[in-house]
Formats: C-alpha cells, structure tokens, sequence
C-alpha cells in the first residue's frame, strides 16, 4: 500500500529513496525537463516519488549543465537544517531508470489550489517560504510550486533553479516586502548559519552538490538576511517574476 509521508520516519523514507526498488509509471508532460512519476519501494514500504533525471535537463545559460537534479537535493538539505520542513525528502540518486538524478517523495495534493487562490489562513503561512527563497536564490518560485498535502502540510518544489553565486530570485510572492520579517524565523537563521560552518556536517552534505562558491554564497546570503529587518522589495533593475508565473 503507498504510504503518506505524514505516516513514515524522514531516515526511512530517505533511506527507501535512496536504495529502494524504482520503477517509472508516467511522465509529468508539463515542464522543460523531464520529469517522470515513479514507484518505490524497499522493505516494508512503497509510496510514488518524482525523478528527475540529469540527461532531461535542458541547458541553461545561467546555471551549469547537469546541476539541476543537485540543487533539488540541497534544497531539502537547507530546508531541512533550518528546520522548517518546507520540502519533501529529496536525494540525489545515481542509478535511476535515466541515470543519476534526483528523487523526491510525490505530495498527493490538489493543483487547482495554489498561490493565486490561497485562503487568508494559508495565505499567512507564507514567511518562512519567502525567507527561504531569497535565502537559497530562488529563480523560479512559481504559483504553483508551493502545494498542500492531504494534512493540510504545506509544501514547497521545483528547486533546480537555486543556488546560483549571481542574484537571481524571481518569484510571485513578493507581497511581504516591507513587512518586518519574524524574530522566529531570524533565529532559524541564526542556528543555520553557525550550523553551515565549513568542518559542518551540513557543509559537507551540502558540497555533495553544490560547488565551494555556491556554498560560499548562501553563507553571505545568510549574513545578509541577518542584517534586514524587513522582508526586501522587488529589484528594478532586473526581472523579479518568474514567467510562467504559474
């Protein structure tokens, strides 16, 4: 029976898509790269996953070829260390059906709801998702790259735009700009940032796939965040949108 994430330990499920049994069951038709649905399983366990491989990557002028499926996976790591469990447990997997690629357990969610249509209540969960976004370089937050799960969890993917040395946010969610941005979510920070020193176990997971310059940067970026006291607005002198935007 496929399990819900909610019902399963985060080491189990990294484990199982790490080293579990996987088999595609369709492909995603919408999105520039491939992506494909899959099946996983190992030992007691099966649920659906999302693979992206790397030979599915289209290139890209501003981002190196053959990163994309990493980045997805330094987005969990990042989510993750600040504790906020914003995105599904991603690895990055070297023996896929199309080669190395990443992973990532499949949120059953329903795509009719998403940014453009939240809810007051859903809409005021959104902080930690901006913080987040100019913290990793966001360049494609889309509308529909934020999802609710069956528990009403909410979920951020699509990370394989991120991580770039040169400032590159694009997002929809810039409605916070301004805005004071939460002691809770600086402290966060705070502990992610002594957590990313360079003899961390963070740093060292992290440069599994992410160059010393990348990592370099989202250290500065840290800083710098620490030093705003308010949510910062769109820049003008460069797109700020991603397009589509949803």
């Amino acid at each position: 029976m496929t399990e819900e994430l909610h019902n399963l330990p985060t080491e189990k499920v990294l484990a199982a898509l790490q080293r579990g049994d996987l088999s595609l069951e369709g492909e995603f038709i919408h999105g520039y790269n491939y992506t494909f649905l899959a099946q996983v399983k190992h030992q007691d366990i099966s649920f659906r996953a999302v693979y992206k491989p790397q030979q599915g990557e289209q290139p890209l002028w501003d981002f190196p070829e053959d990163t994309l499926a990493h980045r997805e996976a330094a987005a969990f790591l990042v989510s993750e260390a600040l504790g906020w469990q914003l995105v599904p447990p991603t690895v990055f997997r070297d023996d896929g059906p199309y080669g190395p690629g990443s992973l990532q357990f499949f949120i059953a969610h329903n795509p009719d709801y998403h940014y453009f249509n939240l809810s007051d209540e859903d809409f005021q969960r959104l902080p930690p998702v901006v913080l987040f976004d100019l913290l990793i370089n966001n360049a494609d937050r889309k509308g529909s790259h934020l999802i609710f799960g069956p528990e009403k969890e909410l979920w951020l993917i699509d990370h394989g735009l991120s991580f770039n040395t040169e400032e590159k946010l694009r997002t929809v969610i810039w409605d916070f700009a301004g805005q004071p941005i939460p002691e809770a979510l600086c402290d966060d920070l705070r502990k992610f940032k002594a957590a990313l020193d360079p003899t961390s176990e963070l740093a060292a997971a992290l440069g599994e796939h992410l160059t010393p310059r990348e990592i370099a940067a989202l250290n500065a970026r840290a800083e710098a965040l620490l030093k705003m006291d308010t949510f910062p607005y769109p820049p003008q002198d460069r797109r700020a949108y991603p397009f589509p935007p949803l």
